[in-house]
């Protein structure tokens, strides 16, 4: 297990792919308190990287699927932050745990979640009932669920969800330092 002195390796993965991205806003708050408790964060946006489709086969050595499924590897916990399309997480967010598949064996993943509206809240669960089934993840039970009402002018304005992102942060951190060794 991490030593209670050695920065804890976590990575947020931001899945939307809009410019002003209420998941992504979501996940810089997260990061600046994930890096105040001392964390080593790793920031990957798909965004900035285009995933291929998976397609069983060539898919998995696509340079950015690599890039990916190393920083699941890496990390001890996961910040997962997507926006909510359809009642389930974005193509993005599937695609990336797809690729890095067993990469997320034993880790700790929080989920950050964006949506228009209210009434989609339990739509994580699902992907959260896969990655403990599939791949034994932990997940951290307090994930956060934010609609359009949090957010003015590109910014985070609900300060019960960003007591909710600092829960998130705090959790995963104490979650990931407990349950999963590092070499």
């Amino acid at each position: 297990m991490p030593s209670s002195t050695s920065p804890l390796p976590i990575l947020i993965l931001s899945t939307s792919l809009r410019a002003q991205s209420h998941s992504r806003i979501l996940a810089q708050r997260c990061r600046k308190e994930l890096e105040s408790l001392g964390c080593e964060v790793r920031w990957i946006d798909l965004a900035e990287r285009e995933l291929p489709f998976c397609d069983a086969g060539g898919c998995y050595g696509h340079p950015h699927a690599v890039e990916v499924r190393e920083a699941v590897e890496w990390a001890s916990g996961i910040v997962l932050a997507t926006p909510i399309y359809n009642y389930t997480l974005c193509g993005q967010a599937k695609a990336a745990i797809e690729l890095a598949g067993k990469a997320f064996t034993g880790k700790v993943v929080g989920f950050l979640c964006a949506a228009g509206g209210e009434r989609s809240y339990m739509s994580i669960l699902g992907i959260a009932n896969s990655l403990m089934l599939d791949f034994r993840t932990w997940i951290a039970p307090r994930f956060v669920y934010a609609t359009y009402s949090a957010f003015e002018e590109g910014a985070l304005v609900s300060e019960e969800i960003e007591a909710r992102v600092v829960e998130l942060a705090t959790s995963l951190s104490e979650a990931s330092r407990s349950l999963v060794p590092t070499d």
